[in-house]
């Protein structure tokens, strides 16, 4: 008789595993899902697509800027590199909440990188694609208008804001008084 190898015993246990195994039952397929980083803006509840966010940051210390326009609120070092920090509520015109829990968030995308100042963040939400509306809710501001690219209802509209959109658009680039 024969030694049999560490290799025979690996592919005789696999064997048997694969008998045993062909009576359970299959795995449900999981739901598809579609996930953004949630945040509020000037009472809006918003989330952006997850490729749009780089990261999330407290609001840095910043050097405010001369001759650009006041929601351009100045340049904070980020880990070594010049992060412009944009305020959103007052590049779309609109009223901030006042909360507390202002977060930054961080859009590094081709030649853009830039913080922009949000409301609140409130962390990774989960949607079934199925329930995606395509239109922009009806009570969305009209400054926010072109860069919301649907919504979800739960307990509330949530607006898919667009963070790349934005950033490419005439109105974010041009920051100069």
């Amino acid at each position: 008789m024969q030694a049999r190898t560490a290799f025979d015993l690996l592919l005789a246990i696999d064997q048997r595993c694969r008998v045993h195994a062909a009576g359970l039952p299959s795995q449900p397929a999981p739901a598809r899902t579609w996930s953004g980083i949630g945040f509020r803006l000037a009472g809006h509840w918003l989330v952006a697509p997850m490729q749009d966010i780089a990261e999330v940051l407290r609001e840095p210390q910043f050097t405010r800027l001369p001759g650009v326009k006041p929601w351009v609120l100045g340049m904070a070092n980020l880990r070594g590199r010049l992060l412009p920090v944009m305020d959103l509520c007052g590049l779309l015109d609109v009223e901030p909440s006042g909360a507390r829990q202002r977060r930054v968030l961080v859009v590094d995308h081709a030649e853009v990188f830039v913080g922009l100042v949000v409301d609140e963040v409130l962390g990774l939400q989960h949607f079934p694609r199925e329930s995606l509306e395509p239109a922009a809710p009806l009570q969305i501001r009209a400054a926010m208008a072109p860069f919301v690219q649907g919504h979800f209802q739960r307990e509330q509209v949530w607006s898919i804001f667009s963070l790349q959109a934005l950033v490419q658009s005439v109105e974010f680039r041009d920051v100069a008084l």
